[in-house]
């Protein structure tokens, strides 16, 4: 049986997932690089206020959030959004940080 770390181990990008109670449920090597090893551990108390209020209207309305970031001289995109049981109630988010090249192309695909 494969496990989500046979998908998600060597991505690319940090995948981190929490439940709905905020617990950190996995975590990939980009991830754990980045974050540390925060799987067992609740993700509150590493948020202000206002990124606790988004993660809650994530939780209960369903809504994504994507924005990008600087950090260590890189540029990133965040996109965090929930994730769902087989009966369709939400189970908490999941998030995808992913270093924005400094050369990157655009295209209009209208």
């Amino acid at each position: 049986m494969e496990r989500i770390e046979d998908y998600f181990g060597n991505i690319g990008c940090a995948i981190t997932v929490c439940d709905a109670d905020c617990n950190i449920v996995y975590q990939n090597g980009s991830s754990v690089s980045v974050n540390g090893n925060m799987v067992g551990k609740n993700m509150s108390g590493c948020h202000n206020e206002r990124s606790r209020a988004i993660i809650h209207r994530i939780l209960s309305e369903g809504i994504s959030n994507t924005y990008t970031i600087s950090k260590k001289g890189q540029k990133k995109i965040i996109h965090q959004a929930p994730w769902q049981k087989e009966d369709g109630a939400i189970a908490g988010i999941i998030e995808f940080s992913i270093v924005i090249p400094e050369e990157m192309p655009h295209y209009d695909r209208g």
